[in-house]
């Protein structure tokens, strides 16, 4: 997860997996997806995170019960972010419990997602 337990002087770096949802950019740690797939009819969606213009894609990760499958509209890359840009939501945010933090990307803010919590929002745990 991005925001583990390990915060050793030479783990300084995550990397994180970028993708969108319609017109809106949302990363996740990339060690969470196992692959890229192409989505099927009964893939998560979440319109917390706003209308999917397609759908297209799904982004596969493991969970407790077996694989997960979160639809998405593209995928943007990977690329290493500093832990210390990384910023975790105080529980005043009031935000759901997938959201756990946020990325200044220059002047945009993306919101981390931990895509195994988007199972419980959806109640498939």
């Amino acid at each position: 997860m991005i925001y583990g337990d390990d915060h050793s002087p030479e783990l300084n770096e995550v990397d994180v997996l970028f993708f969108e949802v319609g017109d809106i950019v949302y990363g996740t740690d990339a060690q969470q997806v196992l692959r890229i797939d192409r989505s099927h009819p009964d893939d998560i969606e979440l319109p917390e995170l706003g209308p999917l213009k397609r759908g297209g894609r799904a982004l596969v990760f493991d969970t407790p019960e077996g694989e997960g499958h979160l639809k998405v509209d593209a995928i943007r890359g990977v690329r290493p972010v500093p832990i210390m840009d990384l910023r975790r939501l105080p529980p005043v945010a009031g935000a759901a419990p997938y959201a756990v933090g946020v990325f200044l990307d220059q002047e945009r803010p993306v919101m981390l997602i931990d895509l195994v919590e988007t199972l419980n929002a959806q109640g498939r745990h």
